[in-house]
């Protein structure tokens, strides 16, 4: 994918601070994406739904129903790290990694709901943006483009059908050892996508300038090449 753009990936891209957002709703395949374009553009990659999962860990089931007085309390003093490059980049909370438990199908739920919470999004939209100043990112979520970087160059949206999405899922679980019903996955997604679409706070949404594109039927690598191969081009 960038092994035919070393020089510009490597070096140009990084001597003037880029961001690239890829939003899209749960399973869309996002993640993979967004850890293959950093690699592609040797930027790093920040996934900016690990940063609301690490708080729903952190602050448990039912946070999202504390006043605003206790929820900001038991946040103050939490402050996310970016570490490295390309799509190997880390984040760390209070100098800690982020561990696997914050993948939990629970701590996803959590992490929607918590989402619903203004005072919150604003507290790590503040943090992303933090991240992305003076540093080039390919910045992955639910409202990068629309909300917390509006001025990024390069904005993408991926879809897909929530069967699609639901499946992927089940597969990746899979392989991670996690038996997890079809069905089950299908429905969740479909209530996290009501969710995250209908909140009345940045809902999911393609930014107005956003390039969309339906995953269905591409490999990841078929759709990170084609959003390394648009930002390389459009650069030039």
């Amino acid at each position: 994918m960038a092994e035919h753009h070393p020089a510009r990936t490597s070096k140009d891209l990084l001597e003037q601070p880029l961001v690239v957002t890829l939003d899209g709703p749960a399973g869309s395949g996002k993640t993979t994406v967004a850890r293959m374009v950093a690699d592609g553009l040797g930027i790093a990659y920040l996934d900016s739904g690990a940063m609301f999962r690490a708080f729903a860990l952190r602050l448990g089931a039912q946070s999202w129903t504390w006043s605003e007085e206790v929820l900001r309390e038991r946040l103050a003093g939490l402050e996310f790290t970016l570490r490295g490059q390309g799509g190997q980049a880390a984040l760390f909370l209070n100098g800690e990694p982020l561990g696997e438990e914050i993948r939990r199908e629970e701590v996803g739920m959590w992490a929607s709901n918590l989402a619903k919470v203004g005072m919150v999004r604003e507290i790590l939209k503040q943090a992303q943006q933090r991240l992305g100043a003076g540093t080039s990112l390919v910045a992955e979520g639910r409202d990068m483009g629309s909300v917390v970087f509006p001025r990024a160059r390069y904005k993408f949206f991926l879809d897909a059908a929530p069967e699609e999405r639901a499946r992927r899922r089940w597969l990746q679980l899979k392989e991670m050892g996690v038996e997890e019903d079809l069905d089950a996955l299908i429905a969740n997604l479909r209530h996290r996508d009501d969710q995250d679409r209908n909140r009345s706070i940045a809902p999911l949404k393609p930014a107005d300038d956003a390039v969309i594109i339906d995953t269905a039927g591409l490999t990841p690598g078929e759709v990170g090449g084609v959003v390394v191969e648009k930002v390389l081009r459009d650069s030039g």
